[in-house]
């Protein structure tokens, strides 16, 4: 007679695919969402947090909004902002304004526009602003001097003109003159760029941009160099960073003020986006309103901020499907249970060559302390919180040394979880004092092989695009867990021991 859990488990199982599958065709069906990666377009929700202390009167808010422009078309824009009035401003100049009669103490308002990535819009040409000299002072009037007659007999026009400059002020081993203006407008480059140009006659201005980059929180804007020949504008980053190569949406385009507060202090604007994919249809009509079913299970409802959060927490029960095929079916061992996960986590920030080694590093410096902190024979709390210090001064360090030796990628590293760290140092310690350096050997060698693997499906577009759309796919997920976690035959790793049966 069979048991009553030999009897549910099946069920149960059953259950959890059914559930997780009938979710999935009914977003599918329903709301149009698609089920393949890539048979979609590109919509990017961003959300603006403005933040400031009002001062106990009428307030009044005003920040500039994105227009159309070329490679994105603006899809819709709302905003949330108890107790003030909100309104759209359109024109030149779009601007969202807030106001209220009276306001006092913290406040938080909220501002959220989706836009679809899109080449059909030819853009606009807005007009050059009129040219304002700058008043120089010297010494740097005479430094200013000397960039423009430098870079004005190595251009053509306008647009290599600012070229020209930004590659003088970008060179490692400049003249004394460019280092005095460096130094001078320390943070504030555009704006010097801009002044220098409308020396020479040429309209200039700062305007601003947002780089979009998936799952981004707390991002502050880009500022950009606008310059124009006759009719037309170019707009011209003025430091090289590696961010060159992510989508620039232009959120302010004129040179006006991003943000203008009357009646408070203290203010300022972050911005959060996430990256989903829609149907053509979806993405073009308005009906996709995904808090109006109680069976539209997504959390494009929450605020981005959010949403970008959950973007990577969804991931992780692909990583502990990952650790519960390869510990149960293969029977690979591994230094704590759902350790590897983190560090796939702390792998997707950085990179799999760079984790890998920044953990291998982090780690074998760490087991050396360690062994001497062992010899010291203090108590756990104490020893664990001494292993937590260690590591962090030995990411600093490795932080330190990596930048001066011009491997940015080094930097990286302090995305790893520290105190897992600790944790992982201090769990190998004790396996290499009762069982041998071997078995660290085996348990590092299989972390790392897990957390690889993890890695890589984490990363995968396909399982990014169906974990964030359809949170259905959890239940699948939770029924092959349970499904795996009723396995009781022999492991991959086992069947070795039977490998003399094969030569009789």
């Amino acid at each position: 007679m069979r048991r009553p859990s030999d009897l549910a488990l099946p069920g149960l199982v059953t259950l959890l695919l059914l559930i997780g599958t009938a979710l999935v065709l009914h977003r599918h069906w329903v709301y149009e969402v698609p089920l393949i990666y890539g048979e979609t377009q590109t919509v990017w929700s961003l959300e603006a947090r403005i933040e400031f202390t009002a001062d106990g009167g009428p307030v009044k808010v005003s920040m500039a909004r994105p227009a159309e422009q070329s490679d994105f078309t603006i899809l819709r824009q709302s905003g949330a902002s108890p107790g003030y009035g909100l309104n759209f401003i359109e024109g030149a100049d779009p601007r969202a304004e807030w106001t209220v009669r009276a306001a006092s103490g913290a406040q938080e308002l909220y501002y959220q526009v989706d836009v679809l990535e899109s080449d059909n819009w030819s853009g606009n040409n807005f007009p050059a602003p009129k040219i304002v000299s700058p008043d120089w002072q010297d010494p740097y009037r005479t430094a200013v001097l000397t960039v423009l007659e430098g870079a004005y007999n190595t251009s053509s026009d306008n647009f290599s003109f600012a070229r020209e400059l930004i590659k003088r002020f970008n060179q490692t081993d400049a003249p004394q003159h460019i280092r005095l203006l460096r130094r001078a407008f320390n943070g504030r480059m555009p704006n010097l760029m801009a002044d220098i140009l409308n020396e020479a006659q040429v309209p200039a201005t700062v305007v601003y941009g947002l780089e979009l980059e998936d799952g981004r929180r707390r991002q502050l804007l880009t500022p950009l160099l606008r310059v124009w020949q006759g009719g037309k504008s170019q707009i011209f980053r003025v430091s090289d960073s590696p961010d060159e190569e992510l989508p620039l949406l232009l959120w302010e385009q004129r040179g006006a003020p991003v943000l203008d507060v009357i009646g408070g202090r203290d203010s300022r604007i972050r911005f959060s986006m996430i990256r989903r994919e829609e149907s053509t249809y979806s993405a073009l009509t308005e009906h996709t309103d995904t808090g109006q079913s109680l069976l539209n299970f997504s959390i494009h409802s929450l605020p981005v901020e959010e949403q970008a959060m959950f973007k990577t927490i969804l991931l992780l029960p692909v990583g502990a499907l990952v650790v519960c095929i390869l510990r149960i079916l293969v029977g690979l061992r591994t230094s704590g249970t759902f350790m590897p996960v983190l560090f796939a986590v702390a792998f997707m920030q950085t990179s799999l060559g760079t984790g890998i080694v920044g953990f291998v590093l982090v780690v074998a410096c760490g087991l050396f302390i360690r062994s001497y902190l062992s010899r010291l024979n203090l108590l756990l709390v104490a020893r664990i919180s001494a292993v937590i210090v260690t590591v962090i001064a030995i990411i600093s360090l490795f932080s330190v040394l990596s930048y001066k030796l011009g491997m940015t990628e080094g930097l990286k590293i302090m995305f790893f979880p520290m105190v897992i760290l600790a944790w992982t140092i201090e769990r190998m310690s004790i396996l290499w004092e009762e069982e041998g350096g071997k078995e660290v050997l085996i348990q590092g060698g299989g972390s790392l092989l897990t957390a690889a693997l993890a890695y890589w499906a984490m990363q995968n577009p396909v399982v990014q695009h169906l974990t964030f759309n359809f949170m259905g796919v959890q239940f699948i997920i939770v029924g092959l867990i349970v499904m795996l976690g009723a396995y009781a035959g022999y492991r991959l790793s086992e069947l070795r021991r039977f490998a003399s049966f094969r030569q009789r």
